[in-house]
This record gives structure tokens, sequence and C-alpha cells, in this order.
């Protein structure tokens, strides 16, 4: 029998996160793992009138195939078969409607003995479809979301037993609720006064033990992330102005990508670009990625977390960066629907705690100090 949280979970995705409306062409994105909540997926959109597809991919890469044929592609492919994008997820990006990714690993870790260098040239094959993926998000003609199905693998990483964490992950995306519906729009609403203040400011100074850092949203726009885009959710976002970054920061959570977690990640900043780079654990890595282009040594994104039901770090960011108290950015690729520029082939989250001592200043005004917003 199905779990009714599943149940709720799929109804959420389907319903309110993406509207699948009547005709529209839906890529489900998953992989075995999944296959309860995928099922529940796929009979809520023929229930919507929508045209369900099923592709087994695993991201990132993008690299097509189940679970461990990434992994098996790296290893083996030369440069021009590196190059080569892969047409069905051409295809998705550039014709679907809607887009529902369900993270469903068995192994976490599986690209973490990877060349930095391998990956590098991959993302880099796909950067033309990573700008239409974000472009198409902006103008409302490819809707999607993202979320997880609870695994043994992620349950390992966040340190919790599979039922604990199955509890985790149904409780912060409200599908143990009746209505889950109802409290993604409350959150909607507790979110939308703080980007209405954020409306038409300037200037965000970001200080605290681990950063000291000024930027400009002049002409940028906060995005209330309410569910829409992610399951779960939680989170206030904009695209600083590209060359507006200087100072510093240290980010006090590993940095995970590919499998790798980079430790103790510091970036400096001038004129909005990263002229100093360090880590206390893969560092090579980290400067390998921030080599990947033009746009991968600037911010596309700044964000605060404000979702205080997922209160701990579980090394999976589709929830950590949305944790009450912190801060993230995201070198690379921006989000176009906040007027960001930048155009890159990574968008690479890490996230700073703010709740010892951190304070956000926007136009020299006390916003946010301790994980509290002061407004």
């Amino acid at each position: 029998m199905t779990d009714p949280r599943t149940t709720n979970l799929a109804k959420t995705l389907v319903n309110y996160s993406t509207e699948v409306k009547e005709k529209d062409l839906v890529a489900i994105i998953a992989q075995p793992p999944a296959t309860p909540l995928i099922q529940e997926v796929f009979r809520e959109v023929i229930r919507a009138g929508g045209y369900p597809y099923l592709l087994p991919y695993s991201l990132p890469g993008p690299v097509a195939g189940f679970e461990g044929l990434d992994q098996i592609f790296l290893e083996e492919a030369n440069e021009d078969q590196l190059q080569h994008q892969d047409r069905f997820w051409k295809m998705v990006n550039e014709d679907f409607d809607v887009r529902i990714f369900i993270k469903s690993q068995f192994n976490t870790r599986s690209l973490s003995s990877i060349e930095p260098r391998l990956m590098r040239i991959r993302r880099q094959a796909y950067k033309d479809i990573f700008n239409t993926y974000f472009d198409r998000m902006t103008s409302g003609s490819l809707r999607r979301v993202s979320t997880l199905y609870p695994t043994q693998a992620y349950a390992q990483d966040a340190e919790m037993s599979l039922k604990d964490f199955e509890d985790y992950v149904y409780s912060t995306t409200f599908s143990d609720k009746e209505d889950p519906k109802a409290e993604w729009k409350k959150i909607h609403d507790q979110q939308q006064r703080l980007v209405d203040w954020l409306k038409g400011k300037k200037a965000v100074q970001v200080k605290g033990p681990n950063v000291d850092l000024t930027l400009s949203i002049e002409e940028r726009v906060f995005i209330n992330s309410d569910g829409k885009q992610n399951m779960p959710s939680g989170e206030i976002f904009t695209g600083p102005v590209e060359d507006s970054a200087t100072g510093w920061v240290r980010f006090t959570h590993p940095a995970i990508s590919s499998g790798r977690e980079v430790e103790g990640v510091e970036l400096h900043f001038e004129g909005g670009k990263v002229v100093k780079a360090s880590a206390a654990k893969n560092e090579e890595f980290l400067i390998t990625m921030l080599n990947t282009d033009e746009g991968s040594r600037y911010l596309g994104e700044f964000a605060i977390g404000t979702n205080y039901k997922i209160d701990r770090f579980i090394k999976n960011i589709l929830f950590d960066e949305k944790i009450g108290g912190t801060i993230h950015m995201a070198l690379g690729q921006g989000y176009p629907i906040t007027g960001s520029l930048n155009k890159s082939a990574i968008h690479w989250d890490m996230i700073c705690d703010m709740r010892d001592g951190g304070q956000i200043f926007v136009d020299n005004q006390l916003f946010y100090e301790s994980g509290e917003f002061k407004i």
C-alpha cells in the first residue's frame, strides 16, 4: 500500500508546484528507487490531462541512464563523446511544458573519483541547454520542480535512520498535512512581506564572524520561493549586480557537488569576481569548477533561507540551502527572472550560517540579525 504522504507529495508536485494542465508535455525525471512516487506523479499527471513521459536520467552532468551509467560514461568517454549533447535531454529542456525531477540516488558518491576536468568538459558541453532552461523558466514556458524521494543513501548522508529521514522529508514538504497546498500558501504570504519590502532597494552589506561582503541589488528582483520550483522550499533570492561583490565569505558547511564535499571554502571578491579561493578539503576540485568558464567566478545568486522546519544540515542542497537562519550564494549561472545577467555552465550553492551574530543591512538599515528578520 502506498504511503499516503507519498500520494500527498505527488499531488503537490503536479497540482501546486507545476500546475499541470490538459495536453501539457510532462517529463518525469527519476530512477527506480523512486518508483512509488513516480507512480503517483504519473497518476496525477494523467488525471490533470497531461502527457507524462518517464525519463531515467541522473544528474549532474547531465548524463543519460540509470544510476551507475554516468560513472561509466565519464570514465570511458573520449573528448568527442564528452561534448556530445543528449538529444532527449535537449528536447525536454527546449520543448516540454513541465519538468518534474525526483532525486532518488542509491549512491550519492558514485562520481567522487571522477577527474574534475572531465566534469568541467561535460558541463561546458551543456551550457547552451542550461541557458535555455533558465530562460524558459523566466518566460514561464517551462514549469519545473525538483524534489527528493527518501533512499537509504540520503538517510546515511543525513546520519539518520531511513524511517526518521522519511519523516523529515514528508514533514518539510508538508506531505504529512491534510492540505499541503494551504501550508505552502502560508509560506508564500510570510515571504512576500519580505520581498515587497526589498523592492527598489539598492545595496546589501553582509557582516558576521564568517563574512564581510557588500553587493548591489539595484534594479534586481527578489523572488519568493514558495514550493513552485523546489519541494521543499522556503527562501528569498536575487541575482546580485555582476561586478558588485566586494569582500570575503567563509562558508560554514561543506559545498557538495558531484559527490565531493569541499570543506572550509573561503572566497574573496573584487569587482564581483572571485580573485582568491581556498578550501580545507578538495581545493583542487573547487579551483577547477571556478575555472569552468567566464561566469563561474561571479555570483549568480544571493539568498536567505527561511524554512525553520529545515533545521539541520543533511548534505543535500535541495534542503540545506533553505535552513532558517542561513544565507547561501551560488557561483555561476544566475536566474534571469531576478535580473541576473551572469551566464555559466555551473550553478553551485554554498551555505553560510548567520545564527551566531551575522547581520544583513539593506540600504544601511538592519534587515536581518542572527537568523531573524528585523523589519
